[in-house]
């Protein structure tokens, strides 16, 4: 379960590139797994292509530190390596906390960070800016540093030497590459099926510039044991919406179903899929770029149709805007499903990015407990003044007046996406639709 952190000093300074290069390169030499930190999901879809092993997210808020430990136990006990991508900067956590940060993530699991430094238009100060993020917290084990953006050997000298006299290991010195920067839009980088760098250049660029032996070397064993797990027989068909226009999951809530005893069946609005089972789960994605074929595909009645029949339906974000009456976005409006009595407006504003805590208010088919969870959309949703709301949060913005989860037959839809959910709750309410 040997692994390694790689974290950055801020957003931008090319931590993701340098990661997926690492990635790369290990994959040459054993089974490399890899982990996100927080709660994104695209660049999971990166680092699974090219490790072809799923990525997982290590999410300290959503999951707890039990969550996180039992999830990197039981993702990597079978590979030779594991490389944990951080998130924003090396400290950056919620509000003023360290919770949920990169370097609360490594601290639970004792694992050793490396450091990349965007040093483009620096020198010297970036020892200063070096010894600040190793002093800062004596608990995080910054066992050494990449420098990314060298322009030229005397350049990378000038910023190498004080920070080696620090005593701090110099890694590695990264030119900057720019075919191998990612195209980006409203919620991040595209998605791997996309666009995605080339890995062989990546690979390269990772064994002639970084010292891939001593990084090696470095990765520590977390004290951690994988959870003793059993799997319930199978007893509930779910059907899970996975293209293009959906495809935000996290791998492990996925586990989490098959292990409480769900045989999971992915459908494709975007082909026109209809699926033979007992509950619908439909993640978040880019509905709104795919709006003119989901408007015209044959799953949208067939879900409208499956939802007055009372089938379990549980949406988030994407999944959401896709059940509504209809999706605005620039290039006119779009009849969706029609199971809530809503409508959604792209922004080209961010109108929410924040964790989130929900209290359950209201009875419904999906969640019963409370939950901890995140939102982050360029999209407004007005819902009818008589529209029904299963939670109040603390924290993000919900659909109206802190209140978010529409509700309506046994549909529950928000735009907030969690990593773990009442799954016993909603394949029981499965269970009963299979029956009757």
């Amino acid at each position: 379960m040997r692994g390694i952190v790689v974290a950055g000093t801020h957003s931008g300074c090319g931590k993701t590139t340098l990661s997926m290069g690492l990635m790369a390169a290990l994959s040459r030499q054993g089974a490399v797994q890899p982990f996100k930190v927080g709660p994104d999901f695209i660049d999971p879809s990166h680092h699974t292509a090219i490790c072809e092993r799923q990525s997982v997210n290590l999410d300290a808020f959503m999951m707890g530190e039990l969550g996180v430990r039992e999830a990197y136990a039981r993702y990597s006990k079978d590979a030779s390596i594991s490389v944990v991508e951080g998130v924003m900067g090396l400290f950056d956590g919620m509000d003023t906390t360290e919770v949920a940060s990169t370097a609360h993530v490594a601290k639970m699991l004792g694992l050793p960070v490396v450091l990349v430094v965007d040093v483009r238009s620096m020198s010297r100060s970036a020892a200063a800016l070096v010894k600040g993020y190793v002093e800062y917290d004596p608990e995080v084990n910054v066992a050494g540093v990449i420098l990314n953006g060298v322009s030229s050997e005397n350049h990378e000298r000038l910023v190498r030497v004080p920070i080696e006299r620090m005593g701090v290991e110099v890694l590695g010195a990264v030119p900057m590459v720019e075919e191998l920067s990612m195209p980006s839009r409203h919620l991040g980088l595209h998605m791997a099926h996309e666009t995605s760098p080339d890995t062989s250049q990546l690979s390269s660029l990772i064994e002639s510039h970084v010292e891939l032996e001593r990084i090696v070397e470095l990765a520590q064993e977390p004290d951690v044991e994988p959870p003793e797990e059993t799997e319930k027989e199978q007893s509930v068909r779910l059907g899970v919406a996975y293209d293009a226009a959906f495809c935000f999951y996290y791998h492990d809530l996925l586990h989490q179903f098959r292990r409480g005893g769900a045989s999971i069946t992915f459908f494709s609005p975007l082909r026109g899929e209809r699926v033979d089972v007992d509950g619908i789960y439909m993640g978040g994605g880019y509905p709104e770029l795919h709006a003119h074929a989901l408007e015209r595909s044959r799953t949208t009645p067939w879900i409208k149709r499956a939802a007055e029949d009372e089938m379990p339906i549980y949406g988030e974000c994407g999944g959401l805007m896709y059940l509504c009456e209809q999706l605005e976005n620039e290039k006119g409006v779009h009849k969706m499903c029609g199971v809530l009595p809503a409508s959604t407006v792209m922004t080209k504003k961010l109108r929410a990015l924040a964790y989130v805590e929900a209290e359950v208010i209201r009875e419904n088919a999906i969640m019963k407990k409370p939950i901890r969870g995140h939102e982050f959309h360029y999209s407004t949703t007005q819902c009818r003044q008589d529209a029904r709301l299963a939670y109040r949060l603390k924290g993000g913005a919900g659909i109206r007046d802190g209140l978010d989860g529409l509700v309506e037959h046994s549909t529950l839809a928000s735009y907030t996406h969690v990593a773990t959910l009442d799954c016993a709750h909603f394949m029981q309410s499965c269970e009963r639709y299979a029956r009757e």
